[in-house]
């Protein structure tokens, strides 16, 4: 069993080599699982053959209580949980994370957890149900933990075998959305496009490990966050559970640096009256800004669930409503280029970035299999809308 201090140092592993981890890990899983080339894996219906608007994405929702298989692999996580000085054991991840490497962000918030996902062509129908964050801290970051302390401790570079990662064995499938609660994030890939010039730009973050629980060092496209109601507050959860409504909060709070507080503790939103969103919409309705859907995947190393979404605004759009990117917020930095007038730019969307970041660079799965997708489909995604 490990100390606390032992804990810390395979935490502190896990933080410093996620990018390796993860090559490690998919190791273990089939080709045929993995998007677009990069560790990123999907069933096949998941992602689509080419993007839908996401406002063809139907989402249902489901008040039975769901079971927990997860529930009965406890015996499998005593190896990974560490014994405090009194010699009592933590009996969650997440609480060990709580006590002994609290990020900045760590709340145990309301989540949409998904449940199915169905597609008939390019109609993707998606199934929730209610969940907690903390599923995703006490069955995906102890998963990867568990596979850090079974790497640390082997000389072999390849995949390890099932007797050193007995909660990984037991989850099985991590595409198999009944086997554990799934508590799914929405990544967006942000473009600008000028269509006088034809150039595009995208926003790429940073994740510092010292302000989130998963995904701390690793390059991401942004904004990125988990589909959840904006508040632990009842009339939320239907008020929220849209994923434009989802995308609209994470670009005010991640690109311009706004608060996360709506007052939704006392009232649900007003989207309508909400000054940024009818902007957004009003471009959306003219078609400078369009919104698209193009999958949704697993991360190999911390099973990690995130629905793929690209938002693309013509520059004049984007000028307007972004003057000035928030350089770092309360997840990371941008990764940016100065242009000495104040304002961040993005990384050009080239084939020679999109190569560098998705092959070279420490990015995360589901960034890389978004930028993949996304320069594959460039076609389409900057099309005219005329």
């Amino acid at each position: 069993m490990e100390s606390e201090q032992q804990w810390r140092q395979v935490r502190d592993y896990l933080n410093r080599n996620r990018f390796d981890l993860t090559q490690i890990a998919v190791q273990s899983f089939p080709e045929a699982l993995r998007v677009a080339g990069t560790p990123l894996l999907a069933r096949p219906h998941w992602v689509p053959g080419s993007p839908v608007p996401l406002g063809d994405v139907q989402l249902s929702w489901s008040n039975t209580r769901m079971p927990t298989p997860i529930s009965g692999m406890e015996s499998e996580l005593g190896h990974i949980l560490p014994r405090r000085e009194d010699g009592t054991a933590y009996s969650l991840y997440s609480d060990a994370v709580g006590a002994l490497a609290r990020p900045r962000l760590f709340e145990n918030r309301d989540c949409y957890r998904l449940l199915d996902v169905e597609s008939s062509g390019q109609e993707p129908r998606l199934h929730f149900g209610r969940g907690r964050y903390f599923d995703v801290i006490n069955i995906c970051e102890a998963a990867a933990h568990e596979l850090a302390a079974a790497s640390l401790g082997s000389a072999a570079n390849g995949a390890l075998p099932a007797s050193a990662i007995p909660f990984r064995a037991a989850i099985g499938d991590p595409t198999d959305l009944g086997q554990r609660p799934v508590m799914a994030a929405i990544s967006t890939l942000t473009i600008r496009h000028d269509r006088a010039t034809g150039d595009a730009d995208f926003i790429l973050h940073w994740r510092d490990p010292q302000k989130v629980a998963t995904g701390g060092g690793l390059h991401q496209v942004m904004p990125v966050g988990m589909f959840q109601p904006s508040y632990d507050a009842p009339w939320n959860e239907a008020n929220d559970f849209d994923l434009w409504r989802s995308i609209v909060r994470e670009l005010s709070e991640e690109l311009l640096g706004t608060t996360e507080d709506y007052g939704s503790e006392s009232a649900p939103i007003d989207y309508d009256a909400w000054p940024f969103n009818a902007t957004l919409q009003r471009a959306s309705q003219c078609g400078t800004l369009r919104v698209f859907w193009l999958g949704l995947g697993v991360d190999p190393l911390t099973f990690v669930s995130d629905m793929l979404t690209v938002v693309v605004f013509d520059s004049t759009a984007f000028d307007d409503v972004f003057p000035k990117l928030a350089a770092t917020n309360d997840e990371g930095h941008l990764v940016e280029v100065e242009d000495g007038t104040g304002r961040s730019l993005g990384v050009p969307f080239r084939a020679d970035h999109i190569e560098r970041l998705t092959t070279r660079e420490q990015m995360q799965p589901a960034g890389a299999a978004l930028l993949r997708l996304a320069w594959q489909h460039r076609a389409e995604l900057l099309a005219s809308h005329e």
